[in-house]
């Protein structure tokens, strides 16, 4: 996964965006278009689970990076913590882009904590961004009956054939002589 971002606008711009009017005609096929009127070829099943598959995709690339960040101000606090009770005027390094350099706790603590504040802010964008997809992958869900099957359904189906078999124990053979 790219460890870089693109904010949630933009990458409707680039992402889906040219799949966000769709049309169910009467005879069962779907027309994706950019705009009323602009609409492309009929669009069979396949492509609206590809679709749905990429909507998916999004929501977890959303968990991804907001349990990344989530990791990064937790260190971010545990910093915060560790250094906050020492002398101002001790000296501390601090890794910057790469580059490991001197300065003292005074200089680095305020730094530390407005890196920590601005992470907490683009995780409540994410969190926004993230529960705007899910309303967006329920609704695509309503309007195309989509239903996930759990895996215990189909472990049901598989497990029927070799059930019989399934939880007998056979010991070594002569073992009851």
């Amino acid at each position: 996964m790219d460890s870089t971002f693109m904010p949630y606008d933009q990458y409707m711009e680039v992402g889906l965006a040219s799949f966000l009017y769709l049309t169910l005609l009467p005879n069962g096929s779907i027309m994706a278009g950019k705009a009323e009127g602009d609409f492309k070829e009929p669009m069979n099943e396949q492509a609206v689970a590809n679709i749905y598959s990429a909507m998916r995709s999004e929501v977890n690339q959303y968990y991804s990076k907001i349990t990344e960040l989530e990791m990064e101000v937790s260190e971010h606090s545990l910093v915060i913590n560790a250094i906050q009770p020492l002398d101002p005027s001790r000296r501390c390094y601090r890794m910057i882009g790469g580059v490991l350099v001197e300065r003292t706790i005074k200089e680095v603590l305020p730094a530390v904590q407005r890196n920590k504040e601005g992470l907490e802010e683009v995780i409540a964008r994410l969190n926004e961004a993230l529960e705007k997809k899910k309303r967006e992958i329920a609704a695509f869900e309503a309007k195309y009956k989509i239903r996930i099957r759990k895996s215990d359904e189909v472990k049901d189906d598989g497990s029927r054939k070799e059930g019989s078999a399934q939880g007998v124990l056979v010991g070594p053979a002569g073992a009851n002589e």
